[in-house]
């Protein structure tokens, strides 16, 4: 049984990641041009999408958001996944999307993160929110600026890693 939507926009469903979904997330994950700009490697085994999912489903559970599935209304049709994670080590909350290439230049993932932001600060409360992007990726980068999304700066990851575009969203609404 699919979990119940967690948020709708105009084209585009929200929903909890679950187990019915490691067919659609391997074709995800396993395809490298998708992979390309994510700091990640494909997943070609059956046990690293499991266990994808399960981060996922675990963010779920501690946080009360993550990376949801994102689903066509019309056709019911997978096209990756979009949502929120919490980077701890940055105390820090990403807003993400990962999708099909056959989704690309749609507008999707700009529709699923405006409404992905809409609902972290109407219905979640939370204060601020960034998105990163490696500088190369300007299709993210431009997803970012289109959401409403402001450029703060440029910076690694990691320790000694390649500086990447940060972009932010303060909850204005709260006055914060």
């Amino acid at each position: 049984m699919k979990p119940t939507p967690i948020l709708e926009t105009e084209r585009l469903i929200l929903r909890e990641l679950c187990h019915e979904d490691t067919e659609d997330m391997m074709r995800l994950h396993s395809h490298p041009v998708v992979q390309r700009y994510t700091g990640e490697g494909v997943i070609t085994t059956p046990e690293g999408i499991i266990n994808k999912i399960a981060e996922k489903q675990a963010d779920y559970r501690k946080y009360g958001y993550g990376r949801w599935a994102t689903i066509l209304k019309e056709g019911d049709g997978f096209v990756g996944w979009a949502g929120l994670a919490y980077l701890p080590e940055f105390d820090e909350i990403d807003v993400g999307y990962r999708f099909l290439p056959e989704f690309w230049g749609r507008g999707l993932a700009t529709e699923a993160t405006r409404g992905i932001l809409s609902y972290a600060f109407n219905e979640l409360k939370l204060k601020r929110i960034v998105a990163i992007a490696m500088k190369e990726n300007k299709a993210s980068i431009r997803v970012m600026e289109k959401a409403g999304m402001q450029f703060e700066k440029y910076a690694p990851y990691f320790p000694e890693g390649e500086d990447l575009a940060w972009y932010v969203m303060k909850n204005e609404i709260l006055g914060i």
